[in-house]
């Protein structure tokens, strides 16, 4: 019959393995061998004392070097009359010991799942994101200063607002991979798009028990869980309220450890119109894009959010009741921010390009208004399916 695959080893049968053999080395001096007791030498049960006697001596010297804050005082003896390896073995122990802290110190908050690569998603930022210098500084800041706070005392929850195209997507994609090793596939990242995960009105209370049950498991599993909503506009209300208390700010007296750390995105075209007519003004003004500020875009997006009849986001506790932390307002696209998305989408491919062709694709999409055209209506949405119209 053919053999399933084999299970790796786990690190304390590996180090147990590796070290019993020299237990029984010349110059090996201690306490009493564990085997010397009432059973019979050589029978299956001395032998199974055996080694669960030496390997929990080998892992309490183990934890000893690692943990030494942890580490019990007849454990730690080494001196006349203790335990200890015979040379060769703690040397062993030595080399897998500092393997262990090195591994360790590579994984913040000891957890291999989250890299939190800040330069990562600051370079990806300023070089893949185009035309988004409002996003770009905002959620940077935002979300580094919230991952570095000792004591966060609430979820960080930023909404993303802009026409389609304009990289809503885009940047949650790059907090998911820069943030944790896995990126969207990761245990500690979950996504949801309103229409395709909750789909029926009619099952709301169904969508809402299930939920609850991936954030509460998500948060349990994970000291920082990263939640991504999609389509945010078209939740249901009972699923916006449902979400209300996991933003709220939470007591953190009397922990001994640092809180779970929690990241909410809100993805949604609700607002993008206010934004392309704010942006539209302030160009016609002769004023440069890149000296729009939040504090120029703010007020209109919210009462727009606010005041929307089409959408039940601005009416909820989460609006209402301000925690939503940050609006970020993403910008119309131009004509050469379009140039530039065809050429990342080029290079992504490694394929060749001519400014010819990046002209080709960035006259294939519709602008408006009808005097200027100066704004995509699609943003950078299909730009790569367009290279193969202009390929040889």
């Amino acid at each position: 019959m053919p053999r399933g695959p084999r299970r790796p080893l786990g690190p304390g049968l590996l180090l147990l393995l590796l070290l019993l053999p020299l237990a029984a080395a010349p110059g090996h001096r201690g306490a009493e061998r564990p085997w010397e007791g009432a059973e019979e030498p050589g029978s299956a049960r001395a032998w199974l004392r055996a080694a669960g006697a030496l390997s929990r001596r080998y892992w309490a010297l183990f934890s000893c070097q690692v943990w030494p804050d942890h580490c019990d005082e007849a454990a730690a003896d080494a001196g006349p009359g203790g335990w200890s390896l015979p040379g060769l073995g703690q040397r062993y122990l030595d080399v897998l010991s500092t393997w262990y802290r090195g591994f360790q110190n590579r994984c913040p908050g000891g957890d291999c799942r989250i890299s939190n690569n800040f330069p990562g998603l600051e370079s990806d930022l300023s070089g893949r994101l185009h035309g988004q210098h409002l996003a770009r500084e905002l959620v940077l800041r935002t979300v580094r200063g919230y991952l570095e706070m000792p004591w966060p005392e609430k979820a960080l929850a930023l909404s993303f607002h802009g026409w389609s195209g304009t990289g809503k997507n885009f940047v949650a994609r790059m907090l998911a991979e820069n943030l944790y090793r896995d990126g969207l596939r990761s245990d500690c990242v979950k996504m949801f798009i309103a229409m395709f995960h909750f789909p029926h009105p009619k099952y709301v209370d169904l969508y809402k028990e299930q939920l609850t049950g991936q954030i509460r498991e998500t948060q349990q599993r994970c000291q920082q869980s990263l939640f991504i909503f999609d389509e945010a506009e078209k939740l249901h209300p009972g699923l916006l309220e449902l979400l209300g208390p996991y933003l709220e700010r939470q007591a953190t007296e009397g922990r001994s450890t640092g809180p779970p750390r929690t990241l909410f995105l809100f993805l949604s075209n609700l607002g993008g119109n206010v934004i392309n007519e704010v942006v539209l003004k302030w160009l016609r003004a002769g004023h440069s894009r890149e000296e729009i500020t939040v504090g120029h875009l703010e007020p209109h997006l919210r009462a727009e959010i606010t005041e929307s009849t089409d959408s039940d986001f601005g009416h909820s506790r989460l609006v209402k009741g301000n925690l939503i932390d940050f609006f970020v307002p993403f910008l119309p696209l131009e004509y050469h921010h379009v140039r530039l998305c065809a050429r990342d989408a080029f290079l992504s491919q490694e394929l060749p390009y001519t400014e010819e062709s990046l002209d080709e694709i960035a006259n294939m999409m519709t602008y408006v208004p009808k005097e200027g055209q100066l704004f995509s209506t699609q943003g950078c949405k299909s730009v790569a399916q367009r290279i193969t119209y202009v390929l040889p």
